[in-house]
């Protein structure tokens, strides 16, 4: 029998680059374009890139909104293209966001930032693995009465991670005020 912790991992969106890691590889290679920016660009660019992830959540539950009203024949292939859509886009985001505390860990040498950042990404892995689980419990497939319970559950703790997130990008913006 499968758990529900089992299953999300199994659902879950994979996020390549989004090891907590303060290496950026390939960073100099690209030219990336946030090197010599001050502080303020970067927490700036974080925030951008946190509306960047905001949007690709809209689009995932709009995406299984549009799968489950297709049933009784459910469009499968379509919701798997947006996923994939979504996914490279949540790879991208968490790629730059990794890139920027390793920027901000190393030459910029402002390691309460960086921890910002680090806290950032983790929440974010949070919330994705939490949604991708609630999706596949939302499934037709996966229907029960103890559901309802967990189900419950898991939308506290997307609404509990969501509000830590937004506390987080609070706190890097006062802090990167700070440091300047």
């Amino acid at each position: 029998m499968i758990t529900t912790e089992a299953a999300a991992e199994s659902a879950l969106i994979s996020v390549p680059g989004a090891e907590a890691t303060t290496e950026a590889p390939g960073r100099e290679e690209l030219g990336w374009p946030w090197k010599d920016a001050p502080v303020r660009m970067l927490v700036q660019r974080v925030h951008q890139l946190q509306a960047e992830r905001a949007r690709a959540f809209r689009r995932l539950e709009e995406g299984h909104r549009e799968y489950l009203r297709s049933g009784p024949r459910y469009d499968f292939p379509r919701y798997r293209s947006t996923v994939h859509e979504v996914t490279q886009a949540f790879a991208a985001a968490s790629r730059e966001v990794l890139a920027v505390e390793a920027e901000l860990a190393g030459p910029r040498a402002q390691p309460l930032l960086a921890d910002h950042v680090r806290s950032l990404q983790q929440l974010e892995q949070t919330r994705l693995a939490t949604v991708a689980l609630l999706q596949l419990m939302g499934t037709p497939e996966w229907t029960g009465q103890e559901d309802a319970v967990r189900t419950h559950q898991l939308k506290m703790k997307v609404i509990k991670t969501m509000e830590a997130i937004s506390e987080v990008l609070q706190d890097l913006r006062f802090d990167a005020e700070s440091a300047e």
